[in-house]
């Protein structure tokens, strides 16, 4: 990894925070996002790392994260889109981010959408890009896709992780031939982190056993080409069928280029 320049979303707690270290003890040099100052000075992420804070949450600071990034951190050579938000407690009460957008929907995937579509420029081929996704998937129902009726926690965020694949699946064709591939993966199940506790579950795996899958998909050489897939763990996997509807994509990308526009107005 000596000489590779890699992003990772959300790198000051959890899986997160593994991979960055990970990757820097390998020689790659880190470029460590995350919202909390204090976290963020905290991160192990090797000697040439740059920190770059930003609330995803807010699509104008997601904007102007990008711009920083394609300014003066490129080219980068890899990009783990891992930030994000759990089911939450009880996972019955509906939030939302700063734009006005179901938060779940707006952190775990719009930004990660609209930040790697803005970088696109400055990711080198090879590059590969992997989406933190999950297998707990659930359909987006294009008709209240913002979930104002009927919100659960665990429904928001499962359409979150399927509306990553969706994205993942899109991408991949659109930069076939370019050298630069994505894929999403299901690290592991209920890992020991923050956001599995505070939902209240017993952890059922370790953030290392999530952290050696995201790591593969970003490092080995027999995956080079490998594009628009969904992994559970260190497995090529099945993703809800939604995913493969090329007509609920092409609904979803148009929202994600709605409620970015009137966002940034």
């Amino acid at each position: 990894m000596t000489g590779r320049r890699i992003l990772v979303t959300g790198a000051t707690s959890g899986l997160g925070r593994y991979v960055a270290g990970e990757l820097a003890e390998a020689g790659a040099t880190v470029l460590a996002h995350g919202r909390n100052a204090d976290r963020l000075r905290a991160v192990r992420a090797g000697p040439g790392a740059q920190v770059l804070r930003a609330d995803l949450a807010d699509l104008r600071q997601v904007e102007r994260l990008a711009e920083e990034i394609r300014q003066r951190h490129g080219p980068l050579d890899g990009l783990v889109n891992n930030a994000g938000v759990g089911s939450g407690p009880g996972g019955d009460g509906r939030e939302v981010s700063a734009d006005g957008i179901e938060l779940r929907f707006a952190v775990n995937y719009l930004a990660g959408y609209h930040l790697t579509r803005k970088i696109l420029p400055v990711l080198r081929a090879p590059a590969r890009i992997v989406n933190v996704a999950s297998a707990g998937q659930h359909d987006i129902d294009f008709s209240d896709p913002l979930l104002w009726h009927g919100y659960t926690g665990w429904r928001a965020y499962g359409q979150s992780k399927l509306a990553q694949v969706m994205f993942t699946i899109d991408l991949a064709e659109e930069l076939d031939g370019s050298g630069v591939t994505v894929n999403a993966v299901h690290p592991a199940t209920f890992m020991d982190t923050g956001m599995v506790r505070e939902a209240g579950v017993r952890p059922a795996s370790t953030v290392a056993e999530g952290g050696a899958a995201v790591l593969r998909l970003l490092t080995d050489p027999a995956l080079e080409g490998t594009t628009g897939r969904f992994f559970t763990g260190t497995e090529e996997s099945t993703p809800h069928r939604q995913a493969h509807d090329r007509e609920a994509r092409q609904r979803l990308r148009a929202l994600s280029d709605e409620l970015i526009a009137d966002a940034l107005g």
